[in-house]
């Protein structure tokens, strides 16, 4: 029988919660009980397994995430829209380190399928790079140059990766413009395959 006032909603947002604070690796089903002062059983009545509560807050986040994208590109086209995407993306990640990795996993097919902010997320990501004119295969091969600085900077904002005394934020800006220059100028023709 589920304990009164412990619901589903409210073990993914402690999850959550505690994905940032601690690490999603080290994010456990015994953690979010004792978050809740309750055994490792009561929680189980809400969530199936640690795999399942990572899936649960990889969901949770990716709807977040993509509201955030959404409200950045709206009404923005070119380097304004990719600055504000790459604004919230950056901002996602850094405020929330341990819900932004749960969004990078590669989720079971059925999870994925039904997450709402993770196809948001794709559709968001597609849509600001057709603003460059791109179509396939150019457009995935942006979108994986896109997702894969991003990630990278982030990811290395996220651990203090970057010693150098040049501000931050103003290498950011530069990577930004050089960006914009690449997406505009982006190879469109067929190479031959080797």
């Amino acid at each position: 029988m589920p304990r009164q006032g412990l619901t589903s909603a409210r073990v993914s947002a402690a999850a959550a919660e505690l994905a940032d604070s601690v690490g999603l690796s080290r994010l456990t089903v015994a953690a979010v009980a004792r978050h809740f002062g309750v055994s490792d059983a009561a929680l189980y009545v809400h969530v199936r397994s640690r795999d399942a509560l990572i899936e649960h807050v990889a969901v949770r986040a990716a709807a977040t995430f993509a509201d955030d994208l959404a409200i950045a590109v709206a009404g923005r086209a070119g380097h304004r829209a990719l600055v504000g995407f790459a604004d919230a993306w950056r901002a996602f990640a850094v405020a929330h380190p341990g819900q932004y990795a749960a969004t990078q996993l590669q989720l079971p097919p059925e999870v994925g399928r039904n997450s709402a902010g993770h196809l948001r997320m794709i559709e968001l990501s597609y849509a600001m790079l057709r603003g460059y004119g791109l179509d396939e295969p150019a457009l995935t091969d942006a979108m994986r140059f896109v997702r894969s600085t991003f990630h990278g900077f982030a990811s290395l904002e996220n651990i203090d990766g970057f010693g150098h005394p040049r501000a931050v934020d103003a290498s950011w800006h530069a990577i930004l413009d050089a960006m914009h220059t690449t997406l505009t100028n982006w190879p469109t023709g067929k190479r031959e395959q080797k």
